[in-house]
C-alpha cells in the first residue's frame, strides 16, 4: 500500500497476485492512510466482485506505516479488492486464487437490489483501468503496480 510523498497518488503493489487455495496474503501500509476492502454488498453496498461463498474483509484505516492486515483466500476465483479513501483515484488490487480464467471476474456495472430501491452499482473508471487481467495474472504469477511517484 504506497503513495508518493505528497499523497497524489495511490497504489498496490502487486496489484495484481496469484496464489494457491489456503494461502495467506498480507498488505503493509508504507505510506499514507489506506484500508484493503473486498468488493462485496457488505462493505458500504459495493458490487459483489469476490467468488460467492469467499468471506469479505475490510482491514479498517492502516495509519502507520508497517501497520497490516493479513486475509486467508480459501474460495478459487478472483477478488477485487480497493482501497477505502483512495478508490476513485484507482487504488484497486485483484488477486486470482487457483486457476481461473478472465471470465470469472464479474462485470464492472450491473443492477442490484430491488426494482425501486437501489439502482445500478460501479466500479470508478480510474479502478476499471487498474485492474490487470486475469490472463496476465496467470502468466505473471505478481503484476506490479507501474512506477508511481518517481
Amino acid at each position: 500500500m504506497r503513495s508518493d510523498l505528497l499523497g497524489t497518488r495511490v497504489w498496490f503493489d502487486p496489484v495484481g497476485l496469484y496464489v494457491e487455495p489456503g494461502t495467506t496474503v498480507r498488505w503493509v501500509a508504507r505510506e499514507n492512510v489506506h484500508t484493503t476492502t473486498a468488493y462485496t454488498p457488505r462493505n458500504a453496498n459495493h458490487p459483489l466482485r469476490i467468488p460467492e461463498g469467499a468471506v469479505p474483509w475490510d482491514s479498517g484505516f492502516l495509519v502507520h506505516p508497517g501497520d497490516h492486515f493479513d486475509v486467508t483466500l480459501t474460495v478459487p476465483g478472483v477478488y477485487d479488492y480497493y482501497c477505502m479513501p483512495h478508490e476513485a483515484a484507482g487504488m484497486v488490487g485483484r488477486i486470482v486464487v487457483g486457476r481461473s480464467n478472465d471470465s470469472a471476474a464479474r462485470p464492472f456495472d450491473y443492477w442490484v437490489g430491488q426494482p425501486g430501491t437501489t439502482g445500478w452499482t460501479h466500479v470508478p473508471e480510474a479502478a476499471r483501468t487498474t485492474f490487470p487481467t486475469v490472463a496476465r495474472i496467470l502468466s505473471e504469477r505478481r503484476v506490479h503496480a507501474p512506477e508511481m511517484g518517481k
